[in-house]
């Protein structure tokens, strides 16, 4: 898996959590439902720190707790 795939399943994770849709995330977190969906589509190469804050505010969560799993932790470095 790569981080791209992580962030996305960790989006998609907190949502299933939290019994809310990403439109929900969408208005929530003041991120366009444009953004969210090329996020979780793997349309967007890069989602930005910026734009994964913003989520991580309208989940009212931290960053941290957002990349503190598993997943995150043993992602292996990507070679570009």
């Amino acid at each position: 898996m790569d981080t791209r795939q992580a962030v996305v399943n960790r989006i998609v994770e907190l949502c299933k959590e939290r019994n809310i849709t990403p439109n929900a995330l969408s208005y929530r977190a003041a991120v366009p439902q444009s953004t969210i969906k090329s996020i979780l589509n793997d349309e967007s190469l890069n989602p930005g720190i910026v734009t994964i804050k913003k989520l991580c505010d309208g989940l009212e969560i931290s960053l941290s707790d957002f990349f503190n799993t598993d997943v995150f932790r043993n992602l292996e470095q990507e070679l570009t």
